[in-house]
């Protein structure tokens, strides 16, 4: 039904990150190639304007218009559960104008709208970009916000906590994985408007990184790599979702984005890093604890320094030089979040006690943080995910942390610590 979902969709996400990167230029002069380029761009964009409105999207474009919000809301919902169940645009431009409007009331209901497509590894940004315009004209210019990511390796909750933290319905299964990153919009009441400094939060759900799925595919590293570099940098706040079980894996990805943030100029900002460790046995365990985020620090720091040495940065850099953090307010210790074996297993009270935790900190973080700076509207966000998209599509993230130096430094690192330990 989504002719345009397809593979044209995906080939022109790869044709743009080329005409940005140019790895396969060869021989070819550089305006010959780039011609070449665009001619394939303008190929593929025929292709897609030549497919069909098909029936089916016909009928869902109709029911998410016309109907009236109850209506629409239980055609949603009974859409989802179909699709759920089974498992798994264009006549003309006109036609489809008034689609962003649409996208934007349901963001203002509680919809979770894509914000990067996952299996293209890309954003469709006129979509998102006029998405994002017709909320802020429906906010009637009053929309600050505060943006919240959570990030880590698939299957550790991160759908979880954000529904446990905001009450929101992000998918949730065992089979079934966030693919991309969607975006969504919890609207808060005045008077917390004026604690906090912004008018709603924007929640970021990301797919899981290190996704099994991926890994035997040539650019798996380059995916993860721009999707944890694209959602940080969006972030005020980033929730790093780390399991004791792959707690290796995330600061393997942390490497690669603590390198990409040295080498892009148009950053200029530090996100808030909030860490979250999973189904960990005994969260009262102080001594204990203490030591994993010494620990934790001191390869962060490691990781910051050889990156910046890489970059010939003239100065020590220690990893709160490129994030805001602090290893004893911003490491937090969750227990499981089921008694015992799921899905049958009760429900862990403990679990939902630390998210609020949680949650009761990052609002006073935020509170705290209002005083010191203006909180950014719509209009900035766009400006600022036009510049940094730009920015991941010229990064070669030639540094996988399997084939590059850092992998070495990184080595000598693990070496060291299993020693001690």
């Amino acid at each position: 039904m989504l002719s345009l979902q397809g593979d044209p969709w995906k080939n022109l996400a790869k044709l743009e990150k080329e005409m940005c990167l140019m790895k396969r230029q060869g021989d070819v002069a550089i305006e010959d190639y780039k011609s070449a380029l665009k001619q394939k761009w303008l190929e593929i964009r025929r292709q897609q304007n030549q497919c069909d409105r098909t029936n089916g999207l016909t009928k869902f474009i109709n029911g998410i218009v016309q109907l009236n919000p109850v209506e629409k809301h239980y055609f949603l919902k009974w859409m989802k559960f179909s699709l759920d169940k089974e498992g798994k645009m264009e006549e003309s431009q006109r036609q489809f104008s008034h689609l962003p409007c649409t996208a934007a009331d349901l963001m203002l209901e509680g919809f979770p709208v894509e914000l990067i497509d996952g299996d293209a590894s890309n954003i469709p940004m006129n979509w998102v970009v006029d998405v994002l315009t017709h909320l802020h004209i429906r906010l009637g210019g009053r929309s600050r916000m505060v943006v919240i990511t959570v990030l880590g390796v698939q299957s550790t909750g991160k759908s979880t906590l954000l529904n446990t933290m905001f009450g929101l319905q992000f998918a949730v299964s065992s089979d079934r994985c966030t693919q991309g990153a969607f975006m969504t919009l919890i609207k808060v009441t005045e008077a917390v408007q004026e604690l906090l400094g912004c008018d709603f939060i924007l929640v970021i759900d990301t797919e899981g990184l290190k996704a099994p799925e991926l890994t035997a595919l040539e650019d798996s590293y380059q995916h993860d790599n721009e999707l944890a570099t694209l959602v940080i940098g969006l972030s005020d706040i980033t929730i790093v979702n780390m399991a004791m079980e792959n707690a290796t894996e995330m600061k393997d990805v942390l490497q690669i984005v603590v390198h990409a943030f040295l080498r892009m100029e148009e950053i200029g900002k530090q996100p808030n890093c909030q860490f979250v460790h999973q189904n960990v046995s005994d969260v009262s365990a102080h001594d204990q604890n203490m030591r994993d985020r010494k620990h934790l620090l001191e390869q962060l720091n490691e990781m910051t320094k050889a990156a910046a040495r890489m970059e010939k940065q003239s100065r020590e850099m220690t990893f709160s030089d490129i994030m805001e953090y602090d290893p004893e307010k911003h490491n937090w210790y969750m227990p499981g979040l089921r008694h015992g074996v799921p899905l049958m297993a009760p429900v862990n009270t403990g679990y939902s006690e630390s998210v609020c935790e949680l949650k009761k900190y990052l609002f006073e973080f935020i509170e705290n943080r209002s005083r010191k700076r203006a909180g950014k509207d719509i209009p900035d966000f766009i400006v600022w995910l036009k510049s940094l998209w730009k920015s991941v599509k010229h990064e070669n993230f030639i540094f996988s942390f399997r084939n590059s130096l850092v992998a070495e430094a990184y080595h000598q690192l693990s070496v060291k610590y299993s020693e001690w330990e």
